[in-house]
């Protein structure tokens, strides 16, 4: 068993008993269920840098990443540094996250907000509405066709936007749909945790235009974009790079006057 199907089985559990302790009535009357949501695709397409900075505590593969910071103060710092979006972990067991985080993240800022979460169940999505996301990650490596044509399907009248995350040439045909509208690639091989930009070079050609491109992992400096730019792609998921150090929001305002130079 890799760590994803760990993941996978574990989030089901978890999934089940918040079901029974917020129903889904509850979730649709929240406060943040009626506010409008910002397009993150929209954001990429009209963006030179297409960064999207990322809230993470830790990881399977680095475990401890930063436990110290703030949440508050890393989105206002994304947001100040010119970022397009932000992505925020919300599983507790793995990635030391929580929908708090989320929250936290909408209060302080202004920025398209993705929920990165396993999602393998509906309640998640009308979960990530409810707690100020814009936008939801789909994982192709653990879904069905079936399953991301139902979940993208739910979130596009939820008006939430929609990434879904391959890895190899098989995940990313049986994931191409309408209800999507960003197609991310995701450089670390989830057996090795290996990461290769090759992954991102070979996939752009295979993704139509219709759906902006993205690369997520192993992009830790400028020139990585750059490499990645000419195959298309539009957005590039940032995490441990910035969160690795003391200043977050200071890290991607360097990170961007340097992709800008």
């Amino acid at each position: 068993m890799n760590i994803l199907d760990k993941i996978t089985r574990d989030k089901r559990i978890e999934v089940n008993l918040r079901k029974q302790l917020i129903p889904i009535k509850q979730l649709e009357q929240s406060i943040l269920f009626e506010r409008e949501t910002i397009s993150l695709a929209k954001k990429l397409k009209e963006s030179n840098t297409g960064i999207i900075a990322e809230h993470k505590r830790r990881s399977p593969s680095k475990q401890i990443i930063n436990h110290g910071l703030n949440g508050f103060d890393v989105a206002k710092g994304y947001e100040n540094a010119g970022v397009c979006g932000m992505s925020v972990l919300t599983d507790g067991k793995y990635f030391g996250g929580s929908l708090d985080d989320l929250l936290t993240a909408r209060a302080s800022c202004n920025l398209p907000l993705l929920r990165k979460e396993f999602i393998i169940d509906e309640y998640q999505i009308i979960e990530a509405k409810a707690y100020g996301a814009d936008v939801i990650l789909l994982i192709a490596a653990i879904l069905t066709k079936a399953e991301i044509k139902q979940f993208s399907e739910l979130a596009k009248q939820l008006h939430l936007d929609v990434l879904l995350e391959v890895h190899n040439e098989e995940e990313l045909y049986k994931s191409i749909m309408p209800s999507l509208d960003m197609l991310g690639v995701n450089n670390r091989n989830l057996k090795t945790f290996e990461v290769s930009l090759e992954t991102s070079k070979q996939l752009s050609e295979l993704i139509p235009n219709d759906f902006v491109k993205v690369s997520e992992s192993g992009i830790s400096n400028v020139e990585a974009i750059k490499i990645l730019q000419p195959y298309g792609y539009k957005g590039f998921l940032i995490g441990e790079n910035f969160m690795k150090t003391d200043d977050p929001g200071e890290s991607a305002t360097q990170f961007i006057n340097n992709l800008n130079r």
